[in-house]
């Protein structure tokens, strides 16, 4: 299996057009050969701090957004050649809605499970 793990960093005024291409293209992309599933989150929660998270306690809910709102994309495909093969069609459909949403550039990470 194939793996992108993608950062968005949208605009906070921006949120409702960005989850509904997030839909949108979720739904495009599960649609294709190949593609095995397709998460989107929404940063909602931080830890306190490290003493936190040793002593078990629950994170922070986020009660606003400065500058920017973060999604992180988890996708699982067969393999790269199908990543590949869904990349161009899928910048031809969304690149310009998507660009006009983001504050930067993604971060874009793709790889192989090292444990499944």
């Amino acid at each position: 299996m194939f793996y992108e793990i993608c950062v968005y960093e949208a605009k906070v005024d921006r949120q409702d057009e960005i989850e509904a291409l997030m839909r949108e293209v979720a739904e495009f992309y599960k649609a294709q050969p190949g593609v095995i599933d397709v998460k989107y989150i929404k940063r909602t929660h931080r830890q306190e701090d490290f003493q936190a998270v040793k002593e078990g306690k629950l994170p922070v809910r986020l009660t606003r957004f400065v500058g920017k709102v973060t999604y992180v994309l988890f996708w699982t495909l067969e393999n790269e050649q199908v990543h590949a093969d869904l990349c161009k069609p899928a910048l031809e459909k969304f690149y310009k809605r998507w660009n006009r949403c983001l504050t930067t550039m993604p971060k874009i990470i793709l790889g192989e499970a090292v444990v499944a």
